[in-house]
């Protein structure tokens, strides 16, 4: 019933997402998933990703069976798109074997499949599908923004910014001397963090196909729910990033246009009462949290469990998307900040949802809401007092986030089970 009722409730706001879109001549995230039925997908490696997922429930040679007609059906295309003189301009030239497969699949569970083996193969094609989905909405969300909200607060936060010492800037510095390696490296981590994020899922979730049935809680139910929710906040608290605000955009592109001036990374932004400023219809809003930042930090904890080199590839693609985010000019330090709080606290929720709530659970949960409602009020409302006074204001940014990260981590310690210590026998006495 509570899968029926998830499926439900994301039906329902997928529909009300298209209608959203629709209005503002846009394509929706049902109708941008279908198009790729057919049409070069824009996240072929998302859609092998969560083909991936999806597999889990799958046996050995199932999966060879799955992995095959994917890429053959890839192939096919591919063949007719060369042979009819259709060159991909825009998307990926595969990932349309991938969603067939997947869809394939949940045709199979209603038709071949009776009982639990259909409730478990449907399970797996909704998991896969989701990802996708969330995919296709968050780009979605991202274009609204853009449409519905004129004007940006990015002054509010580059002022309240100079209490962690403008982080950004220092940041973009770094990684142009760097150049070209550092920017490329970045870049990809950046880009494919989903990718990463079904690496470390997978792992959870190897055991599936054998148990029968998946685990209470694993990492693709937090990276979800992050990206139900984050959106939401950016039609709060509208920002477009350093690199908009104060420099010349993206790869140097269009920015210049409405930038309050060019000054991202090399001079930092004065300290003057902030104001809304307006900016252009294609930008998103997506600053304010980081959301980056709050799926590598979910990355890293979930990665936490799992062999030396998952943990290793977890602590990197942390380390490397929080240098990204500022390296290139997308978010403000109290970004992050605000993130790290955001995906704790929904971290914890989805926890304490799958053990059962208790005192602890409701407690952490509040708190972590409370502090982050605290760092969005501050950002709006004392901007000016954070930036001239950063020894007080900085230092205590830092202890709300180190308070709540201290409070998760001895929370969920709390949480693990206790393993009994093996008696001893008892020695036996020799014979004599």
């Amino acid at each position: 019933m509570l899968w029926v009722a998830a499926g439900l409730v994301t039906l329902g706001f997928l529909a009300v997402l298209e209608m959203a879109a629709r209005r503002y001549d846009l394509p929706g995230p049902v109708t941008c998933q279908l198009q790729e039925v057919i049409f070069p997908p824009k996240s072929g490696f998302l859609l092998y990703a969560s083909m991936a997922l999806m597999m889990v429930v799958l046996t050995w040679r199932q999966r060879l069976v799955a992995v095959g007609a994917a890429f053959g059906i890839d192939l096919t295309i591919a063949l007719v798109r060369w042979a009819a003189g259709i060159k991909v301009t825009e998307g990926h030239p595969f990932g349309n074997g991938a969603l067939w497969v997947i869809l394939g699949c949940a045709v199979i569970a209603v038709t071949r499949r009776t009982g639990p083996e259909r409730v478990l193969l449907l399970k797996g094609v909704g998991l896969a599908l989701l990802l996708v989905a969330g995919r296709k909405t968050g780009d979605t969300w991202l274009l609204i923004t853009s449409k519905t909200r004129p004007t940006v607060l990015d002054p509010y936060l580059a002022t309240a910014d100079h209490a962690l010492g403008n982080p950004s800037w220092l940041v973009g510095r770094m990684v142009r001397a760097t150049e070209p390696v550092g920017p490329h490296v970045l870049d990809f981590v950046y880009v494919q963090l989903a990718v990463a994020a079904v690496i470390v899922a997978l792992y959870q979730l190897r055991n599936v196909a054998v148990e029968r049935r998946f685990p209470a809680h694993h990492l693709v139910r937090t990276f979800l729910v992050i990206g139900l929710l984050g959106p939401g906040i950016y039609m709060i608290f509208p920002v477009v990033g350093p690199v908009f605000a104060y420099g010349t955009g993206a790869f140097g592109t269009g920015g210049e246009h409405w930038a309050l001036a060019n000054l991202w990374p090399d001079t930092l932004p004065p300290v003057s009462a902030p104001h809304p400023m307006p900016y252009d219809e294609i930008t998103p809003r997506n600053c304010m949290p980081s959301l980056h930042t709050a799926w590598a930090l979910t990355i890293f904890v979930h990665s936490r469990r799992g062999p030396r080199i998952l943990r290793y590839a977890g602590t990197f693609w942390l380390v490397a998307t929080l240098g990204a985010t500022l390296g290139f000019g997308y978010h403000y330090g109290v970004d992050l900040v605000a993130g790290v709080v955001f995906a704790l606290t929904i971290e914890a929720a989805l926890r304490s949802q799958a053990r059962g709530w208790d005192r602890s659970g409701i407690q952490l949960v509040a708190y972590g809401t409370t502090v982050f409602v605290a760092l969005l009020v501050s950002y709006r409302f004392l901007p000016i007092e954070m930036a001239e006074h950063p020894l007080v204001f900085g230092p205590l940014l830092l202890l709300a986030m180190a308070s709540v990260i201290l409070g998760f981590v001895r929370t969920t310690r709390l949480w693990e089970p206790k393993v009994p210590p093996i008696r001893q026998a008892d020695p036996q006495p020799e014979l004599v």
